[in-house]
């Protein structure tokens, strides 16, 4: 009679639930509200300890899932990016937001991160970014920031310090809807009237194009330029 030893997949299958419930636990809570306990009788663990013992602690494990989702984000950004490239492009500011945009609408769609990854990575964006430093830093978001270069590159008639701020805004708004979408995805498996119109992807890149390329209000730039004229010297200038 064969003796031969078949390999279990426990492990890597707890380690997978865990993930799961706790991407799910911290994108619905949030992930200051979650503990490692609850996370462990979430995910149906007997061992306390299962969190430490698959990835440390609680930080190691969000840092985990921050790697996963944006891995998956930048690689599907690479590819268009490249295409782009090879096509004698950018061309103009919305190509460039097609390929911020459209990878981050594919994961919303997607199942590999369970339809939960925007809005944990939303949260730990409000208050927990130096999870995001720590285990992002410029490794995972090297397409974001090409775009980002790309756009300062075809919208250099905007003072820098504007610019800046607007692709700043545009992240934020760009999060909150995906993060929206994702969430009325998850509720129901019936498609939402909002997010339905075959025309609603296209219409959120014509709005982050306008908050980019509005040109700015008088306003805006007398303040601007009264900011600008009213910074300190140097301090050697003084002397």
């Amino acid at each position: 009679m064969s003796t031969t030893k078949i390999r279990r997949s426990d492990g890597i299958e707890t380690r997978h639930k865990l993930k799961s419930v706790a991407r799910r636990l911290f994108a619905l809570h949030g992930v200051e509200s979650i503990s490692v306990k609850d996370i462990v009788v979430e995910a149906g663990q007997r061992n306390n300890a299962s969190v430490q013992y698959h990835f440390g602690s609680k930080e190691a494990l969000i840092g985990e899932l921050l790697i996963d989702g944006a891995r998956q984000v930048d690689e599907l950004r690479q590819v268009m990016i490249d295409r782009m490239m090879e096509n004698g492009g950018p061309r103009g500011v919305r190509e460039v937001l097609e390929a911020l945009v459209r990878p981050v609408d594919q994961i919303t769609e997607g199942e590999e991160q369970g339809g939960t990854y925007i809005r944990f990575l939303s949260n730990v964006q409000m208050n927990r970014r130096d999870l995001i430093r720590q285990y992002l830093g410029d490794r995972w978001n090297k397409g974001y920031r090409q775009c980002l270069d790309h756009l300062r590159s075809l919208l250099s008639h905007i003072p820098s310090s504007l610019l800046e701020q607007r692709m700043s805004m545009m992240g934020i708004y760009a999060n909150a809807i995906f993060a929206a979408k994702e969430a009325a995805r998850d509720a129901s498996p019936t498609p939402n009237r909002f997010w339905a119109p075959p025309y609603t992807i296209e219409n959120i890149i014509d709005s982050l194009q306008a908050v980019l390329e509005w040109t700015p209000s008088a306003a805006t730039v007398a303040m601007f330029e009264d900011a600008q004229n009213s910074k300190p010297l140097p301090w050697n200038s003084r002397l």
